[in-house]
């Protein structure tokens, strides 16, 4: 290994004393080691390798609960279930409920544990519920089981971007965030094909081909929860993989950044100044335009493509290029937003694409032009999935300290979740296959999504230049010589010193 030069900084890694037993660190003085790029891309690639595989895995078999009720839906579920009128949406939107509702506690209850022991947790038991979905015989069962498959995950999502702005800078983290979410875009062409082939075991065990989906998609967390338990790296603080150096390295870029570490406890104070903070509410309407359209347009893409002629299982397949192609879109997406170092302008831009394809599905005559309506599918799937990593690293980045980070996430996708709901309800059967409403609906949410990002931007443009105004002729050390360091690790992201992501 390289030899470390160490400058004459000290940071105070500030674990519980007993905390060695746990397997955490004890407090100790570290010297933080100066790295050079190799040894940072390095370092970084050692937390990569750890940390976004795993994320990646877990968040496919989050997010094959969206895709596989559409799946069953077309492999025969809608008739054994009774399924008629709006049963199938309320079905959906049950789901978003509980989902939203326990967001928060979730989030205060990762902060209180470890994140790999409560993340394993709500995999054990979402995995659980999921397969005994596969054994449900009557709507009111299916009803049931969705409402706890929503109380199960419920918070996963922003425990795992909350994770991952422990080890990560605010221009890093998109990039690793895309990778774990490319499972979501991914889930759709992944959960399609795994239910064409599932589809084809109909009859075995005397159970039709869609309780086989439920089955077997459910069995899959289950057998994550046992990784994530053991092998899930919570923080740097804790994390046996790196040496004593990299840990030091990793906590003091983090803390130079943000001006404070991960140990910050949640407290009512943090609450509450996240419950006031008027930045995440602008961003919980920015966040509403992807909620609803990925939530409505992944439920209902299987019955489109098949109101276009295919049969289901033809259906099923032709669903996968549409979410290969926005795979391949949230990587380079992501990958040019951590280059330029800017959010709002990605997400201004990904809404107007996702745009032209609602207004394209509205106004071609589907019956004549099935393949330039199939074409402007992909004009959505690219535009919403694109914009998911997006928002929810415009908000990781513009709160602090990690209190706050952990209660703003949940309160983002809590909200921004009742989107969820709603875009379950608007693609009715009875209008089918143009579904006037649904596309209508997210029509509007999108265009008014795309508004509020331009007026957060313009605010947040003004906050910066204000405070840059106030410290000229001031120094770093002057301001932070006012305040104690609890007064500081408090202050967050209200510091003069901290600067908002655009």
């Amino acid at each position: 290994m390289t030899e470390l030069k160490p400058k004459e900084i000290f940071i105070d890694d500030t674990a519980d004393n007993d905390s060695s037993e746990k397997g955490e660190s004890p407090n100790v003085d570290l010297m933080i080691p100066e790295y050079d790029k190799k040894q940072t891309t390095r370092t970084l690639w050692k937390i990569d390798w750890r940390l976004v595989p795993l994320l990646t895995v877990l968040y496919l078999a989050s997010f094959l609960n969206v895709t596989n009720l559409g799946n069953a839906k077309i492999a025969g579920m809608e008739s054994d279930l009774d399924l008629y009128g709006n049963r199938y949406n309320v079905a959906l939107s049950v789901f978003f409920v509980p989902y939203s509702l326990f967001e928060i506690p979730s989030n205060i209850l990762l902060k209180i544990m470890k994140p790999s022991q409560w993340i394993a947790v709500m995999m054990f038991i979402w995995g659980v519920i999921m397969t005994l979905t596969g054994i449900v015989s009557s709507y009111q069962g299916l009803v049931a089981a969705r409402f706890f498959l929503g109380l199960a995950e419920a918070g996963f999502f922003p425990a795992a971007a909350y994770l991952l702005t422990l080890w990560y800078k605010r221009y890093e983290i998109q990039s690793c965030m895309a990778v774990f979410f490319t499972a979501c875009s991914f889930s759709g062409a992944f959960g399609g094909l795994l239910a064409f082939v599932i589809e084809k075991m109909d009859g075995i065990g005397g159970l039709t081909g869609w309780r086989w989906i439920f089955i077997i998609e459910g069995l899959f967390p289950v057998a994550c929860s046992i990784a994530v338990w053991f092998f899930l790296p919570d923080t740097p603080e804790t994390a046996n993989f790196l040496t004593v150096e990299e840990k030091a390295f990793i906590i003091n870029r983090l803390k130079v950044e943000t001006g404070a570490d991960n140990t910050d406890k949640v407290g009512w104070s943090s609450i509450k100044d996240t419950l006031m903070d008027w930045k995440i509410y602008v961003m919980t309407v920015i966040y509403q335009g992807v909620s609803v359209g990925v939530y409505g347009f992944t439920s209902v893409l299987p019955t489109v493509v098949e109101d276009m002629g295919y049969h289901s299982a033809i259906a099923q397949l032709m669903t996968v290029p549409i979410y290969m192609k926005a795979v391949i879109f949230v990587l380079i997406i992501a990958l040019w937003s951590d280059h330029i170092q800017t959010r709002t302008p990605v997400i201004i831009g990904c809404y107007c694409v996702a745009i032209i394809g609602f207004i394209a599905e509205l106004a071609l005559p589907q019956d004549r032009l099935f393949g330039v309506t199939y074409l402007f599918l992909f004009y959505i799937a690219i535009g919403i999935y694109g914009l998911f990593v997006c928002i929810m690293c415009l908000c990781g980045n513009n709160l602090a300290p990690s209190s706050k980070r952990a209660i703003g996430l949940a309160l983002l996708v809590t909200i921004g979740n009742f989107g969820g709901f709603i875009g379950s309800n608007i693609f009715l059967q009875s209008q089918a296959p143009k579904y006037p409403a649904g596309f209508d609906t997210c029509l509007g949410i999108l265009i008014i999504s795309t508004i509020s990002t331009i007026g957060l931007c313009v605010a947040l443009q003004r906050k910066n230049k204000r405070r840059d105004e106030f410290m000229i002729g001031k120094s770093a050390e002057q301001v932070r010589a006012q305040y104690t360091d609890a007064e500081w690790v408090q202050l967050g992201d209200k510091s003069l010193l901290f600067r908002y992501t655009l």
